[in-house]
């Protein structure tokens, strides 16, 4: 597995899309922070991180599947997909290995933004002015969102052998699984099920830890869907031996 996983984050950075995407990334989320009328920090006249962790959910659900389209589908397109499986190696230790290696690769695109906090941390007035729990359970809402759409991204790449497509669909997954269902809710035909229905999705949970809460129900539900979609994976692979 750490073969694979070491292989597969040198493959990444020694790629021109690895730097283009990191820096999109941090370019996006700085314009909406310091510069952008109407989001950035100093138009709200508090310490405050609302817009990075609102803002970061919707460039995961682009950034991730960016990271991780070329995981299986360019093994499948190169023809190396069976040369890796007939190695001597476990289905899981394949899963695993790219999971990892692309959820690091988030996590080093989520690093840098620590320096915001600090920037907003000392023009706090007095300094330090600022929910650092509040702060803290969203970073860790943030890294459990990024593992999920992270699992959705590995789960896509290895239903098709076009990157492109594994992109559009782990894209659209994203969407759906974190918006969705909330706005599904919405919908005035639910009654008392409503809450229910919203509980389903991605952004209930991410925006009760959005508030410093960190609820045991809520990290079940991330490391359960991250199961679920890695299982889905494990389960495309087998069908190469139907």
């Amino acid at each position: 597995m750490f073969n694979i996983l070491k292989k597969e984050i040198n493959s990444f950075l020694n790629s021109l899309i690895a730097y283009i995407v990191i820096i999109v990334f941090l370019t996006g989320i700085g314009l909406f922070m310091w510069v952008i009328p109407g989001t950035n920090v100093f138009d709200y006249g508090f310490a405050d991180m609302d817009t990075l962790f609102f803002i970061t959910p919707y460039v995961f659900m682009f950034l991730i599947p960016a990271i991780t389209m070329r995981t299986f589908a360019e093994e499948k397109k190169a023809g190396t997909m069976e040369l890796l499986l007939t190695k001597p190696l476990t289905d899981w230790q394949v899963i695993f290995g790219k999971y990892f290696s692309s959820f690091l690769l988030v996590i080093f695109a989520l690093l840098p933004t620590l320096i915001y906090y600090s920037t907003v941390y000392i023009l706090g007035n007095p300094a330090g002015n600022i929910d650092s729990a509040a702060a803290t359970g969203s970073y860790i809402g943030l890294i459990f969102l990024g593992a999920i759409f992270t699992s959705i991204g590995i789960f896509s790449s290895a239903i098709t052998k076009d990157q492109i497509i594994s992109f559009i669909i782990a894209s659209a997954l994203c969407v759906i699984v974190y918006s969705g269902f909330s706005s599904l809710a919405a919908i005035d035909l639910w009654g008392k099920y409503a809450d229910l229905i919203s509980q389903l999705g991605i952004a209930y949970h991410y925006s009760s830890m959005s508030k410093g809460l960190i609820d045991s129900g809520d990290i079940v539900y991330f490391l359960g869907v991250i199961a679920i979609m890695l299982l889905s994976t494990k389960f495309v692979l087998e069908t190469r031996k139907w």
